[in-house]
């Protein structure tokens, strides 16, 4: 009876501790599980944080680049400005020097009123120093157009292209003024 009894009791208590250590186990699985879950969320926060700073970088850096975009385009804009009224200014400046090397000046109504009522045997030289006249004219024009021609090729090889052609365009009433100034030299010899 006392050996059954003894046991029993020795069963009991190897069951309980059994359960214990059982339940120790599950403890400390449960804390393995719980220190994993805090770690997982930790990283899973700095994983954010770092993507939220990698992303206000990236538009930090692109608001800079638009930035500089934008004040290189108005450099430019500047920069075109300045040429267009430099051009300006020297197509005037051109324009009055042509009119101050013509021969005769533009033609005036009351000019042609006077070499109109002229009598035929009072008007000019011979026409062999008419066709002197004009050649001169025409060889000082020329010479004149030419100089200007390679001075502008050489400002227009310095500058882009958008400038150069905007450059051209703003030249041809030049070399327009400079037929006139051909053909009022020419009327004025007549």
């Amino acid at each position: 009876m006392l050996r059954t009894e003894e046991r029993q009791r020795l069963a009991r208590e190897r069951r309980e501790e059994r359960e214990k250590q059982h339940a120790a186990k599950e403890t400390q699985i449960l804390e393995k599980e719980r220190k994993a879950k805090l770690q997982y969320e930790k990283q899973l926060e700095e994983r954010q944080r770092k993507l939220k700073e990698m992303k206000q970088k990236e538009e930090q850096r692109r608001a800079a680049v638009e930035e500089k975009r934008k004040q290189k385009i108005e450099e430019e804009k500047e920069r075109y400005e300045a040429v267009l009224h430099r051009t300006l200014e020297r197509n005037q400046r051109l324009e009055t020097r042509q009119k101050r090397w013509s021969w005769g000046g533009s033609v005036t109504p009351d000019s042609e009123g006077k070499t109109g009522k002229q009598h035929p045997s009072k008007r000019s030289p011979s026409a062999a120093n008419l066709k002197q006249a004009e050649a001169a004219v025409s060889k000082r024009l020329s010479s004149s157009a030419a100089l200007l021609n390679a001075s502008d090729r050489t400002r227009r090889s310095q500058l882009s292209p958008l400038d150069s052609s905007v450059i051209s365009r703003l030249l041809a009433p030049t070399q327009a003024s400079l037929a006139r100034s051909k053909s009022a030299a020419t009327l004025s010899a007549d």
